[in-house]
């Protein structure tokens, strides 16, 4: 490995500029009731003391008001049933046929227009549907009496065959007489008198009387259906102004208001569509079914079978017992019932299985369990109605859970997505002490990024995004609380548990033999073919024990890549003297790992140290979690190390590019041919993206993420086999050249998002080897970059969707979804959109101008 490059600076300074920036003591607060010393005690704290008693009840009074609420709000829905169930309903209809009104209305039409022709037509539809199934029952119910002696038949064969010797014979003798016994009457005393039944009758009810009973028992559903008819009109006219009125009502958050709206319209509208494909996905292979097998009132039971699967659970169940009943009624035999309870489990299983989960997928995001809960639940509140409702309302209160953080206890409890993201999983998991599940975690986490046959690449890019992306964030939540509420016994169980899970991660995942550093012939290269006998990187913590943790996992990552590293299994000592750096001879290149958000003080000593004993070793210190600034070069410097890094990826992109091998630094700084390169590049041909008729869609997508991201330049790349397209790029005037020219591929930064067909995000290029030389990202001080493949059919990465900025940045994974979400629609609009071949206006100066 060559010599890092050093940096001279000014003397040492013995203390850190900001106070307390570099300790590492904790806080130790003056005991109860004792001040501190030369201090005088201020007057709030006392008040503080006074009120102590009445902080400590606040949770549960708390607790105790929310459940009050919820009683009064659930005995409201109790008592309101009359008045809230029509109007659910018809909010229920109106996500339904909104869309219709809203397509109506883009065509041109008026509102009004609009409304009233999708309502005649909703009726309409209805009433159709309702007349031919009134008309199939009408001749059903004709033909039922001649199927009363196969009926009757059926029955006393069933009749008889219970009543024939069973294995139970035996114990229902014994059960009876024994009932007889107790029933007898003791001897001597006179047997009870027998009762006598006496029946009550009646008077015949009056003609009026009568009608007044039926017509209370049908002007009720009558009447509601009415309601539901007005308010479904009423806000389909209204939409726009109801939509208002419930913004205000939410608060003054417009941006949280706004998101928690559109969410539940989305989910409850996609969940009601996709509720109409799947009934109808069942009742009409039902119906046909049943013609094939021969049921009478074939379309009758398909119509039932796909309006009864609105109510989940019970609906299936009830719609299935009509045709079975009608299958053993009209066949002598047993085939005609046995085809069609065939034929519904097999419609059940692929139904449940198949056609659900492939059209749901989250389109409502509630779990099972929450999902069962909520349709007893509204079940017991409005009955029939409230269990067809239960989804859509369930569905609501979890949006309102996602967005008010009053009611995050409804996320939680309701929602199907992890309450845990991956770096709490398993911090959760080491802290109390389930090794075993931890490395489930991990090792389901890097296999799902890995092909099907991994390189040794593969598997080192993988186990690296797991250290980055899960591992190191579940040692910085340990870190945040390591010295105020972690115990001795929390602190073990980490620090046990992670060590077993780099050992187990390093049996599922071997390191890689290492490869020669530094140029063959050279001093650097005879000491690289010793790397077997003594490695020539060491990482060490800095001073906690998940310092050490970090050091074994940044050691593992580095030893996949075929780098010589190993770690050191204790920390360094506060105050290192020359003994204790001598067992470092031989070594090229040192990483201090540390957790500590102010750690300056401490690594300055440290270095000057190291200097004064090697002062030709390399020294890169990981510091996981610290501000950005503090990893700036120019900081890095003032304390004596050649180099920062954030992530392992860095450190080792960093080592390979200083390693002297050139193998390792083509590997570092140059991007993989995917394996499907041909046909990636005939899907980049055949899918039309350069045809110029696309010119004006590039640039909008490249203003919009503008726009969104507040960066000065944005473009569409489409990566060709030798050289990358960037047509209606958004750059500065004094880069608009280079924007309409393009770039040579090997020079790209798109070029790794088609290596790696994974989104990238690079914070800062300077402290990312790969991209510290580039030379376009030189000339245009790019510092920060992020990307989003653009995918084409069958999932071939064409090109990227690029943002950059002059200063460095951090980009959060909500963010990155956005630029993710951003690039699927181009791709949509691109697909649905037609152009000519024509050339692009852009130029290759290794294939002349395009015209």
């Amino acid at each position: 490995m060559q010599p890092f490059r050093r940096t001279l600076r000014s003397p040492l300074q013995d203390h850190d500029p900001q106070p307390g920036a570099g300790g590492f003591a904790p806080h130790v607060a003056p005991k109860e009731g004792a001040p501190a010393k030369g201090l005088q005690q201020h007057p709030s704290a006392l008040n503080n003391d006074a009120l102590a008693p009445l902080l400590s009840i606040l949770p549960g009074l708390r607790l105790m008001v929310g459940l009050v609420i919820a009683m009064v709000v659930i005995f409201g829905l109790y008592v309101g049933r009359n008045v809230l169930l029509p109007l659910a309903l018809a909010a229920l209809l109106g996500f339904l046929l909104d869309p219709a009104v809203s397509r109506l209305k883009r065509w041109g039409l008026p509102r009004l227009l609009s409304v009233v022709l999708v309502v005649m037509v909703a009726v309409g539809g209805v009433g159709a549907g309702a007349l031919y199934v009134g008309s199939q029952a009408t001749v059903l119910s004709a033909e039922l009496p001649t199927y009363q002696n196969t009926i009757r038949q059926k029955l006393r064969n069933l009749k008889d065959y219970f009543k024939g010797p069973s294995v139970f014979d035996g114990a229902f003798k014994v059960f009876n007489t024994v009932e007889t016994e107790i029933a007898l009457p003791e001897s001597g005393k006179p047997k009870p008198a027998r009762a006598q039944k006496v029946e009550i009758q009646e008077p015949a009810a009056k003609p009026l009387q009568k009608a007044m009973d039926v017509f209370a028992k049908v002007g009720e559903p009558i009447a509601t259906a009415g309601i539901v008819f007005l308010f479904v009109i009423l806000i389909l006219l209204d939409r726009s102004d109801l939509q208002d009125r419930l913004l205000r009502l939410m608060g003054r958050n417009m941006h949280m208001a706004t998101d928690a709206l559109g969410e539940a319209a989305t989910r409850i509208g996609q969940y009601l569509r996709m509720q109409l494909f799947v009934n109808l996905s069942y009742g009409i292979p039902m119906w046909l079914g049943l013609w094939v097998i021969g049921v009478p009132g074939a379309a009758l039971w398909g119509a039932l079978a796909a309006v009864m699967r609105f109510v989940p659970y019970i609906g299936p169940m009830i719609s299935a017992v009509f045709p079975l009943t009608l299958a053993f009624a009209v066949d002598p035999g047993w085939d005609l019932f046995l085809w069609t309870l065939a034929l519904i489990l097999v419609l059940e299983l692929i139904s449940n299985n198949i056609i659900e989960p492939w059209l749901y997928g989250s389109s409502t995001g509630l779990s099972t369990l929450s999902i069962i809960l909520a349709a007893t639940f509204w079940t017991a509140l409005w009955g029939p109605v409230g269990l067809i409702l239960s989804t859509p309302l369930t569905v609501c209160l979890l949006v309102l859970g996602r967005y008010i953080p009053a009611l995050g206890f409804f996320e939680i409890l309701l929602g199907s997505e992890s309450v845990f993201d991956p770096p709490q999983k398993l911090f959760q998991r080491l802290l109390g002490g389930n090794v075993d599940e931890a490395v489930d975690v991990a090792t389901r986490r890097i296999d799902e990024e890995l092909p099907a046959k991994p390189t040794q690449q593969d598997t080192a890019r993988a186990l690296t995004r797991f250290y980055d992306g899960v591992a190191i964030p579940a040692l910085k939540l340990a870190a945040h609380n390591y010295v105020n509420q972690s115990t001795a016994e929390h602190r073990l169980r980490l620090s046990v548990g992670t060590a077993e899970l780099v050992e187990e991660l390093r049996d599922h995942y071997p390191p890689a033999k290492p490869m020669q550093t530094g140029a063959p012939g050279t001093e650097e290269g005879k000491a690289g073919q010793q790397a077997d006998a003594a490695p020539l990187i060491l990482c060490v913590g800095l001073r906690w024990d998940i310092d050490v943790q970090a050091a074994a996992m940044a050691a593992h990552a580095l030893q996949l890549y075929g780098l010589p590293a190993a770690h050191d299994a204790e920390a360094l000592p506060v105050f290192p003297r020359d003994t204790d750096l001598n067992a470092w001879a031989g070594l090229r290149a040192v990483c201090i790992c540390s957790f500590h958000p102010h750690p300056q003080t401490k690594l300055r000593q440290l270095c000057k140290r190291i200097r004064q004993r090697w002062p030709e070793l390399g020294i890169v210190v990981a510091l996981w979690n610290t501000e950005t600034q503090v990893l700036d070069p120019e900081a890095i410097r003032s304390i004596q190390a050649d180099y920062g890094v954030r992530t392992i990826d860095e450190l080792a992109l960093r080592i390979q590019v200083e390693s002297g091998n050139e193998q390792l630094v083509q590997q570092a700084v140059k991007p993989e041919i995917p394996a499907d390169e041909a046909k990636r590049l005939k899907a980049l041909s055949k899918s039309g993206v350069l045809h110029a008729a696309h010119l004006e869609h590039y640039r909008e997508a490249a203003i919009q993420a503008c726009n969104a991201f507040q960066v000065p330049w944005a473009y569409v790349a489409w990566v060709d086999k030798d050289w990358v397209y960037m047509p209606g790029a958004v750059f500065d005037s004094a880069d608009n050249q280079l924007a309409q020219s393009g770039m040579a591929r090997a020079d790209a930064l798109a070029s790794f998002v088609i290596a790696d067909g994974a989104p990238l995000v690079i914070e800062d290029t300077q402290r990312n080897p790969r991209f510290a030389r580039n030379p376009h990202v030189d000339s245009l001080g790019v510092r920060f970059y992020a990307a989003a493949p653009l995918r084409y059919r069958r999932g071939a990465v064409l090109g990227a969707l690029c943002i950059l900025d002059r200063v460095p940045r951090e980009m959060s994974a909500d963010d990155l979804k956005v630029l993710e979400s951003m690039a699927e629609d181009l791709m949509k609009s691109l697909e649905d959109s037609h152009g000519t071949p024509a050339s692009l206006p852009v130029s290759d100066p290794a294939r002349g101008k395009a015209s």
